[in-house]
């Protein structure tokens, strides 16, 4: 009897625990943390630049669920977005391999940096996470990614470094290209950005 009257009295005050770790686990900041600490991981294993060759695809695979790419590709389209006419696809597919390869080398250029963590606002299903990237000599770069909600997921859809959005960046170089070419050909250079090392 005295064994269940414990259990009784222990069970709820387990259960609070429980959803207030898991709660704790979900905020935008813990989530995005623990994706970075599990890539920077991964690159402080890199010796030479075949290292970095032989684990891009797992470094993929850690990285691509935290971004929200179609939410990227539509913001750095801006207004041309509307004029796809059913190809959303076919330029998420083309900007998902622009994105992938930038952000790609930017990991295989590590030395070593460190992430400090700062603030996490949020605001209903947006937030923003302040960190800061610092190299050896103690130099760094200010880096704030933005994120929205989807589903139970945190997801990036813009990093700003240095107070520079890099959605804006794209939307303004797209808009250019946009000023002369086609939507084929915009395709084109990101996939042709993709491919190259």
């Amino acid at each position: 009897m005295i064994v269940r009257n414990f259990y009784l009295k222990v069970a709820p005050i387990a259960v609070v625990i429980l959803f207030a770790s898991s709660a704790i686990a979900a905020t935008p900041k813990a989530q995005l943390q623990e994706t970075m600490e599990r890539v920077m991981a991964v690159a402080r294993t890199f010796r030479s630049q075949s290292d970095f060759e032989n684990n891009k695809e797992r470094l993929k695979q850690i990285i691509l669920p935290r971004f929200d790419f179609t939410e990227m590709a539509r913001r750095s389209l801006g207004s041309h977005w509307s004029g796809l006419n059913g190809r959303e696809t076919e330029f998420v597919s083309a900007f998902v391999q622009f994105a992938e390869a930038s952000y790609m080398n930017t990991i295989g250029s590590y030395r070593g940096e460190k992430m400090i963590y700062g603030r996490e606002q949020v605001d209903q299903n947006f937030a923003e996470v302040e960190t800061r990237v610092v190299n050896s000599r103690g130099d760094g770069a200010d880096v704030i990614y933005k994120l929205h909600l989807v589903g139970p997921e945190w997801k990036v859809y813009d990093i700003i470094i240095d107070q520079v959005s890099l959605i804006s960046n794209y939307r303004s170089q797209f808009s250019r290209i946009l000023q002369t070419a086609s939507m084929n050909e915009l395709m084109r250079r990101l996939r042709e950005k993709g491919t190259q090392d």
